[in-house]
C-alpha cells in the first residue's frame, strides 16, 4: 500500500573562539586540553580574574549544557563552553532510564523526545545533560562523552562514556567493532518484499535534509537492511540494521521507497497514531576496545509499538 506523499526537496592554546549568540547564550569551542578556569581567562582576557572567577561561581558557565563550577574541571577538544547571562541549576537525577553502567560507560533507554546532546535551539533538556547532572552527584569532577546519538524523537539504546580513553577507542574503531544496531520500525501501508538491503549513497540538500543518491561516491554510503515482522493491512512493523550510521538513514531509505515511519513529519506526512516516532533503537552490540569481549545492550521494544498490532 501506497500513498501520495509531499515531495523532498533535494536542492596555540587556543585559537580566537568562535562564537555563536542564542537568547543572550555565548557559545565557545575548546580546542586542547586545559582546565577550566584556565580556558576562561584566555578567552576572556579584557575582564579581571574575579569577574572571570564569578561566572563559575554564580553559575553561569556549562559544558555542552551541563552546568559546572569547578576551577580545575578538565576540558578536551571540541567542549562546547555556553555562558549564560542567569544562573544554571543543576538538578537531581535519581530515576534514569540506566540499562548498565560501569567504571567506563553508561547505557540508558533514551526516551523519544529527548535529545542526545545540546542543539542550536535547546541546551538543557538533553540526555547529555541528564546524565551529566547524574555523575556528578557522585563526584564533582565526574563528566561524561558522547560516543554516538540517536535522533531525538528516536527512542532506545544510548550509549556515552565516563573517561575521554574509552571514548577515543570507541570512536575510532566505531565502524569496525560495532556488529550490531538494531532498530524496530513501524512504517505505513505493507511492505513490497518480507526483507531486503537497502544501499544508496545520502546527500544533505539546502533544507539540511538528507536524501539518497544512486551514484557511487555521491554522498555517503548508506545500507540498511530490514526484515518485516508482523502487519496489519495498515501498518507494518520491520526489524532493522544498519550498516552505517549516517544522519536520518533509515527515515530516509524507508520513506524513499513509500514507506514513511508513522510520525516522521520531517520526510513525509504519515499517520501519527502512537503520537510518537515510530523508530526505536533495541540492541547495540560491540567488540569492547579494551577486553576484546563481544557486549550487548538492548532495550524492548515500546508497549505502543506493541499494541498497535494486537
Amino acid at each position: 500500500m501506497k500513498n501520495m506523499r509531499k515531495p523532498v526537496n533535494k536542492n596555540k592554546a587556543h585559537e580566537a573562539p568562535k562564537k555563536k549568540n542564542y537568547n543572550n547564550i555565548r557559545e565557545y569551542k575548546v580546542t586542547k586540553e586545559c582546565e577550566l578556569l584556565e580556558f576562561l581567562l584566555e578567552t576572556f582576557k579584557s575582564q579581571s580574574r574575579n569577574s572571570v572567577k564569578s561566572l563559575l561561581s554564580s553559575h553561569r558557565v556549562s559544558i555542552d549544557g551541563a552546568p559546572v563550577s569547578q576551577f580545575n574541571f578538565k576540558l578536551y577538544p571540541e567542549d562546547t563552553i555556553i555562558i549564560s547571562n542567569s544562573p544554571i541549576k543543576k538538578k537531581t537525577r535519581s530515576k534514569l532510564p540506566i540499562i548498565y553502567e560501569d567504571d567506563d560507560i553508561i547505557v540508558i533507554n533514551k526516551p523519544s523526545g529527548l535529545l542526545s546532546i545540546a542543539s542550536d535551539n535547546e541546551k538543557s533538556s538533553t540526555a547529555y545533560r541528564m546524565l551529566s547532572d547524574y555523575v556528578q552527584q557522585k563526584d564533582k569532577h565526574n563528566r561524561i562523552f558522547v560516543v554516538h546519538r540517536l535522533d531525538e524523537d528516536t527512542s532506545g539504546v544510548l550509549m556515552v562514556a565516563k573517561n575521554v580513553k574509552i571514548q577515543q577507542a570507541l570512536q575510532e574503531k566505531w565502524n569496525d567493532i560495532v556488529k550490531k544496531r538494531g532498530y524496530y520500525a513501524i512504517v505505513e501501508g505493507v511492505m513490497e518484499k518480507p526483507s531486503d538491503t537497502i544501499k544508496t549513497y545520502l546527500k544533505k540538500n539546502s533544507q539540511n535534509l538528507m536524501y539518497s543518491s544512486k551514484k557511487q561516491g555521491d554522498g555517503q554510503l548508506a545500507i540498511t537492511h530490514y526484515k518485516v515482522m508482523k502487519t496489519n493491512g495498515t501498518y507494518s512493523l520491520l526489524d532493522v540494521n544498519i550498516d552505517t550510521g549516517r544522519k536520518n538513514q533509515i527515515r530516509v531509505h524507508l520513506g524513499e521507497r513509500g514507506h514513511h515511519i508513522i510520525g516522521d513529519d520531517k520526510y513525509g506526512e504519515p499517520a501519527n497514531p502512537i503520537k510518537r516516532l515510530g523508530l526505536h533503537a533495541y540492541e547495540l552490540a560491540f567488540i569492547h576496545p579494551f577486553t576484546g569481549k563481544l557486549v550487548k545492550f538492548a532495550a524492548p521494544m515500546p508497549k505502543v509499538f506493541e499494541e498497535l498490532f494486537k
